[in-house]
This record gives C-alpha cells, structure tokens and sequence, in this order.
C-alpha cells in the first residue's frame, strides 16, 4: 500500500510540475506580446506553483523514507511545510497583485493589443489547469496526500482565475466593437483583482491548515470515532482504556492511548488483545501507526471492592 502511495504521489508531482513548466512557458511568451496586468498576474501564480511543483517533486521523495535516528517519527510533515509554503507564497502575491491593480486604476497604463492572443492563452490555461487539477486530485485521494490535494485545488483555482481573465479578454473586445477604448484599462486591473481575490481567500485557509497540522493536531474527527468504534467492540477484552493522542505528519497517521488490563492477566495474553486492536485500528485508518501501552488495573473497581469475580480475566 505503501510503495502504491508513493507512486500516486510522484505521478501526480511530475503532472505538476511539467503543467506548470508548459504553462510559464506559454504565459511568459503571451506577456511579451500583450501588456495586460491580468496575464502578468496569472503568470505570476504559474511561477509560484511551478517552484511550488519542484519543492513538492522533492518532497514527495523524502517523505515517504521511512524513520530513522534522527526522525524517529519519519518525515511526513514536510508535506505540511509544502502546504504553507503554497499558502504563504499566493497570498503574498495576491496582495501585492491587488495593490498593483489598485494603482493602474489611477495611473491609466497603456492598453494592451493583440487581444486575440491573451484570450488564446487564457483558454489554453484553463483546459490545462482544470484536466491537470482533475488527475492530480483523483491521485492525491487515492495517495491521501494533503501536498496533492492541496497541488489540486491550487490547479483547479488557477484554471478558474484563468477562465474569469478570458472572459476579461472577451469584455474588452466587445468594448472595442462598441467604441468604448478608453475602459479597456479599468477591465484589465478588476479583472486582476477578481484574480487575486480568488486565490486570496482559499490560499490563507491553505496556509492556516498547514500551520495548525504542523502544531501537531489531532486526526480528523472520522478517524478518532472509528478508533472509539474499534474500542467499543473489545469492551469485554479490557477494563478501561485512557489518555487517547492522536496526531497527523503528511498523510501519516499516529495515535497512542494506554489499555488499562486485570492486575493478574498473562502478558502473552494481553499483548494479543492489544495486536488485535492495532491491527484493526491499521485496517481502519490508512498510513497509521499504533502504539497502545498496557497498565494494570488498580483494583479499585465495584467488583473488588464487593469481592466479585473480575469478568475480564476469563476473556
């Protein structure tokens, strides 16, 4: 399962990476041709993702290697400090290209020409961005991957900020036909800052999820009722269990609590009914590693205070 993860992830990388390769390419060419703010942002973005897609081509190799001295728990945040830096760095540029339109509203810079030629690469962008985000999410659900997943909604949001500058592109010429010119600029600069708008908000949601799992957070609260689930079926095995932990690094999964077992229970015995739970729990929660500790019971129970059998010593 493992080694099929990691080939998802690299599959998915490598779309990434060469997308934006092509994408950069056909933006930056566009850009010398046509003076539009919107393709300066647009291309922009395709810079932040296409350093994005490198940093995450190489992270995707390291986090799948397993612990070691130095990582004793291996090296699966690094896919959490992708997802930041992902958030951070659009954001960043989101804000700066909103400023950037905000002055060109004022300072009336010069229209740009070739239409055509924006709207072409526009609507090549979109088609790549939206089959790239569409094949890079489906491997990052089958990977579990939350540097894919979130790879493939920065595509799918670029395809959608490409899709809203092509309209942009189409406004201008309808403008031109009815000899209106002098709005070609007010179009280029709200297009950019719909642009930017757009990638804004979800990018610092990006980043803040990173941040709150690079602190450690628990697991998804689907995964902490299936672990109660998964106690609750072995409830006559021990007599209580406690201080349940719970922490997600990348895709990697690790929960510890301690299974609290009759004073006098044979260790063979419970270290059976504790491989049977992790094992189980394992099955249910994919990438995930257990660590359950067994304590004796203080036989400070109602059964030992009346002198009752223990009902789960025979079990």
């Amino acid at each position: 399962m493992a080694e099929n993860n990691e080939v998802y992830m690299l599959q998915a990388a490598k779309i990434s990476l060469f997308g934006n390769i092509f994408l950069f390419l056909v933006k930056t060419a566009t850009l010398f041709i046509i003076n539009s703010l919107a393709i300066l942002t647009d291309l922009g973005i395709s810079l932040v993702g296409l350093i994005i897609s490198i940093i995450l081509y190489h992270a995707v190799k390291v986090s799948n290697k397993p612990a070691d001295v130095l990582y004793n728990y291996g090296y699966g945040k690094i896919e959490n400090i992708c997802e930041a830096m992902e958030g951070i760095a659009l954001t960043g540029l989101g804000l700066f290209m909103i400023v950037q339109a905000i002055t060109n509203l004022f300072d009336h810079p010069m229209r740009h020409q070739i239409l055509s030629v924006g709207l072409i690469c526009s609507i090549i962008s979109v088609l790549v961005n939206l089959f790239g985000a569409h094949f890079i999410i489906k491997l990052g659900e089958k990977s579990k991957s939350p540097a894919i997943k979130a790879e493939g909604l920065h595509y799918k949001l670029e395809g959608y900020i490409s899709l809203a500058i092509a309209i942009s592109f189409v406004i201008v010429l309808f403008l031109r036909f009815f000899k209106l010119e002098h709005l070609d600029f007010y179009v280029d600069s709200l297009a950019t800052i719909i642009a930017s708008v757009m990638i804004l908000i979800p990018s610092f949601h990006l980043a803040k999820e990173a941040f709150f799992k690079l602190l450690d957070s628990s697991i998804e609260e689907q995964g902490q009722m299936g672990i109660l689930k998964m106690l609750s079926s072995y409830t006559d095995k021990f007599c209580d269990f406690k201080d349940i932990k719970t922490r997600c690094a990348g895709r990697k999964h690790f929960v510890e609590f301690k299974l609290v077992m009759p004073h006098d229970i044979p260790i063979a015995a419970g270290h059976k009914i504790i491989s049977d739970i992790e094992k189980d729990i394992k099955a249910d929660i994919q990438d995930c590693e257990v660590i359950i500790k067994m304590e004796p019971c203080d036989m400070d129970c109602v059964y030992e205070k009346n002198s009752l059998v223990c009902p789960y010593k025979n079990n």
